[in-house]
């Protein structure tokens, strides 16, 4: 396979990922472009690449830098604004994962613990039930939210590391 259809490949299943993990195919698209970029890229070059708009360009990059997982770049007597990627997987990956912990995972476990610390359930058997299962779903949740954090805390992956050996 020729570099152009090998780069094309993989941005597009880069972005299809994405997709299936609930990012935006564009916002995954534009990390994978600028991941293999061997410079920086400005958002001309972007849409060119992608053929997505100006707009479209602009607020996936507003995401990227907001992750973290993309930096601006200046270059010396250009005034256009140029993109680099994190290329350091350890990193994109713990601020990604920091990320969705912090969007999805904590406000869940949150809204749990404050049911789970509800005074007035308990009294119908629907009222166990629910309290009962609440009470279940927020031990397993509080599990997974400390193991996330156990793995991301961990520096360049290494609890990660030590799990994938443990198991592959």
């Amino acid at each position: 396979m020729k570099y152009p259809e090998a780069k094309e490949k993989f941005i597009e299943t880069w972005g299809v990922l994405g997709s299936q993990w609930g990012i935006n195919k564009t916002i995954a698209q534009i990390q994978a472009l600028l991941l293999i970029a061997p410079n920086p890229l400005s958002t001309d070059d972007i849409m060119q690449e992608l053929t997505i708009s100006r707009g479209n360009a602009n607020m996936s990059l507003r995401q990227l830098l907001d992750w973290g997982i993309i930096y601006k770049k200046t270059i010396a007597g250009d005034r256009k604004e140029y993109f680099i990627a994190e290329k350091d997987i350890w990193k994109w990956s713990h601020k990604i994962g920091t990320v969705r912990k912090q969007r999805e995972l904590d406000p869940v476990l949150n809204v749990l613990q404050e049911i789970s610390h509800s005074k007035d359930l308990g009294k119908s058997e629907e009222e166990k039930e629910f309290a009962k299962q609440i009470k279940e779903l927020n031990v397993f949740t509080s599990q997974i939210g400390q193991l996330a954090d156990k793995l991301f805390l961990s520096p360049r992956g290494e609890l990660l590391l030590k799990l994938l050996k443990m198991f592959l």
